[in-house]
Order: structure tokens, then C-alpha cells, then sequence
């Protein structure tokens, strides 16, 4: 996504050409166009689907050995190179890709994963977690790391933030003192 601004930036607003871009950075001016073209860096799309050529005849077994294996403890179900290996003993002359997309289809297609969704309530000035982060800003055209005391109600969700040129026990315990004062 940098080359891409930076692309832009040089071609659509310095004015600078794409033969000259593409010998400075070694991509095709065919790519620089597609940048140029596109939001985003372009990215490769799969037009057909790839074909199934030598798995075509073992698919079915692959499956019912995919099924029995989520039957199993977890510790014995063989891994998509151990049913790999087992159907080259059954006869099996193709490659490992086409078993791996396989099981790749038949695992996203399996239905054993359940979300849970817990609702979390909070009451009325029950939490107020508490962190420090570093921040750094211009102060007086002088660039310096501050930290920053950052506070946030669970029930209400409202913050509460200060910063301080220091980290130190005197500056949390104002913090604090500024934030129960705050809320």
C-alpha cells in the first residue's frame, strides 16, 4: 500500500513518468498502470475454479475418511498429509496441493465451531480501568514523549484523560485525585 501512494504521488501530483517509475523500481509498467488504476494494490483473482483432475476418483473416500477422523479423540485423527499418505497406498498418483484444498473445503464447510456472545454489565461505578500511554508531541517546537494518564467508565463508557511529562507515584496518585474529581 506504500508503493501505491507513493506511486500516486509521484506520477499524479510531481508528474513523473511511469517509464521512469518502473525503472526506479523494477515493477512492470503494466503494474503501475493497475495502481493507478485500482483504490487498493491490485491482487490476484481466481477467475475459474482449479480443476480436480487426479483427485476426481479418491474425493468420496477422502470425505469418509474426513468424517470418521472428526469421530475420533483428537490425539488419533490423521492430518491432511497422513490421509495424503494413505491414498497413495490406496492408488493415489496425484499431488498433496489438491488433498490440502480439500480438507481445506470440508474444515470450512464443518460445523463445530459455536460462538458464544456474553453480555457484560457493569453497575454504576463499579470499574474504572486505568492505563499510561506515551504520546509524543510538539511543545514549544520541541518534539517530546509525555505520558498520559487514560481512565474509562464500563458502565458509561465516558474517559478520562491527563498527561504529564513524568511517570512517576506522584503523578499517578494525581491522576487518580483528577479522575474522582472528573466523575
Amino acid at each position: 500500500m506504500e508503493t501505491a501512494m507513493k506511486l500516486r504521488r509521484q506520477i499524479l501530483v510531481d508528474g513523473k513518468s511511469i517509464r521512469a517509475f518502473s525503472r526506479e523500481t523494477g515493477l512492470s509498467r503494466n503494474t503501475l498502470r493497475k495502481y493507478l488504476r485500482e483504490d487498493d494494490a491490485p491482487h490476484y483473482h481466481l477467475t475459474n475454479p482449479r480443476p480436480k483432475r487426479c483427485l476426481k476418483d479418491f474425493e468420496g473416500v477422502l470425505k469418509q475418511w474426513y468424517e470418521y477422523d472428526l469421530k475420533r479423540p483428537k490425539r488419533e485423527r490423521r492430518t491432511a498429509k497422513g490421509l495424503y499418505e494413505q491414498l497413495i497406498l490406496e492408488g493415489y498418483k496425484g499431488s498433496y496441493s489438491p488433498v490440502c484444498r480439500v480438507i481445506k473445503c470440508l474444515k470450512q464447510h464443518q460445523d463445530t465451531t459455536h460462538e458464544a456472545f456474553v453480555p457484560l454489565h457493569f453497575e454504576a461505578g463499579d470499574t474504572c480501568p486505568f492505563d499510561w500511554r506515551h504520546e509524543v508531541v510538539v511543545l514549544g517546537g520541541v518534539e517530546q514523549t509525555i505520558k498520559v494518564a487514560y481512565f474509562r467508565l464500563c458502565h458509561s463508557r465516558k474517559p478520562f484523560i491527563i498527561a504529564y511529562h513524568r511517570e512517576t507515584q506522584e503523578m499517578l496518585l494525581d491522576a487518580f485525585v483528577q479522575a474522582f474529581a472528573f466523575y
